[in-house]
């Protein structure tokens, strides 16, 4: 019987990905944070204030269980809520000054970890690596 190279595809690409997320998971722990906290702090520390909307659509976390990050983060003073002056229902969130030095220091140490993951591929395949899992992407938007 022929090899099944999607279904081949499939498992290696289920494998690595978790091999990915479980070690950025480890690194982010050590931070004394959970993932969605610092997926939320990361997208305020490099996109600036958002609304809770953007925010929910940029780090896919739903919109019930993003409140309850904000809250936490807030209460750990590393973000704040904005009122919108011109629209009372829109509530931005913005990175306080404790978060932008947190994440200051933390961000460098976790690119660094995310850089030693993809040490083991060249530039030239990370390239090609993004464009076939973009087109797996793709793919599976249109069924």
């Amino acid at each position: 019987m022929s090899e099944n190279l999607s279904l081949k595809s499939f498992v290696v690409l289920m494998k690595a990905s978790k091999s990915v997320q479980d070690e950025s998971k480890k690194d982010i722990r050590s931070y004394e944070m959970h993932t969605s906290e610092f997926t939320v702090l990361e997208a305020l520390y490099n996109k600036g204030k958002q609304t809770v909307r953007q925010i929910s659509d940029a780090v896919l976390i739903n919109s019930g269980s993003i409140t309850y990050v904000i809250d936490k983060l807030e209460t750990k003073g590393l973000l704040e809520r904005l009122n919108c002056k011109e629209d009372r229902r829109v509530v931005y969130i913005q990175i306080t000054e404790a978060g932008k030095q947190f994440m200051d220091e933390i961000f460098p140490k976790h690119v660094q970890v995310i850089e030693d993951i993809f040490s083991g591929i060249t530039d030239e395949e990370k390239v090609v690596l993004i464009d076939l899992l973009k087109r797996v992407g793709k793919t599976t938007n249109n069924h």
